[in-house]
């Protein structure tokens, strides 16, 4: 089979989404029912983390230890990476040795490079332009609460990082509308975010009229990882951009609300949102779990069918 990376979320078509989504039901239905299942025995994955983490770690660590096989973390401050060791030396060696590899990142650009060098798939833990893992868990919990995404209304509300960028691309490979709300200066970058077009997605100045009708309304922090120096001036800028109880009155009365955690509630969420009856953020959280695994499943070793 033909090396498969998933670097970005326009890497798989609708209908390998549609695969990945049954399989992460079957495989989260297995792990409640404390069912084995050891499709990947003696596989190997390869952790490497330039940015710290909670949820992604712990997610594709125990999901490959589920499956299983086995996980080795790799942190640039104890390896040859951060030492200045070439990203492509190290991915001609790092592959060599295990069967597939995560990296968590900064620049899209070194993950790009690693996969360009590498002899076995290369998934996107998260960099500064994309996070598509957490965005297939968002999608699956959404299919999971609601039924198709297709044809639906996301409201992303805050600063156009590597999540809304994952959101627009994810819009226009599933065929649903995001709409964007973020203060002046922060608005979405069309070829950062790797877009085609615009038939997917719509910008406005009001985060208020963003959410009017949404089904789904979504942020993140204000700022990043890697955009620490600029957190006074972003605290000022995003100051009205904060999800509230009145944003979701005015959303669709069936609305979710998801954040991919961590969140600083008071700022980018208030309290009663994110701990409300509209938030799914728990079940949100679980899945990155299941739908690393359906991935890790199907990079390596293509379609298994469900039973």
């Amino acid at each position: 089979m033909a090396i498969r990376h998933f670097l970005q979320f326009r890497d798989f078509s609708r209908e390998e989404y549609g695969h990945l989504f049954a399989r992460s039901t079957w495989l989260k239905a297995k792990f409640k029912a404390f069912e084995t299942y050891h499709p990947l025995f003696d596989r190997h994955l390869a952790m490497i983390f330039e940015k710290n983490s909670t949820r992604t770690r712990l997610s594709f660590e125990a999901g490959m230890q589920q499956l299983g096989g086995s996980s080795i973390f790799l942190s640039t401050r104890d390896t040859q990476l951060g030492r200045g060791e070439p990203v492509e030396d190290a991915a001609q060696v790092i592959s060599r040795m295990v069967d597939i590899v995560m990296i968590r990142t900064f620049e899209q650009d070194i993950i790009e490079r690693f996969a360009a060098h590498s002899r076995v798939p290369v998934i996107n833990g998260l960099t500064n332009e994309y996070h598509p893992c957490q965005v297939l868990a968002d999608i699956f919990t959404f299919i999971e609460h609601r039924g198709s995404i297709q044809g639906k209304t996301v409201a992303w509300i805050g600063d156009s990082n590597n999540m809304c960028n994952t959101w627009l691309q994810a819009a226009e490979v599933l065929d649903f509308n995001v709409h964007v709300s973020t203060p002046p200066g922060y608005e979405v970058e069309p070829e950062r975010a790797g877009l085609f077009g615009k038939d997917n997605f719509e910008e406005f100045a009001d985060p208020m009229d963003a959410a009017r009708g949404a089904h789904l309304v979504t942020t993140d922090v204000w700022t990043s990882m890697g955009f620490e120096a600029e957190n006074e001036a972003r605290k000022k800028a995003f100051a009205d951009w904060c999800v509230d109880a009145d944003m979701m009155k005015a959303a669709h009365p069936q609305a979710l609300f998801m954040h991919c955690l961590p969140a600083h509630r008071g700022e980018e969420v208030e309290a009663e949102v994110i701990d409300g009856p509209h938030s799914v953020v728990w079940d949100e959280a679980e899945n990155r779990l299941h739908v690393q695994k359906a991935l890790l499943e199907y990079l390596l070793l293509g379609k298994v069918e469900t039973q």
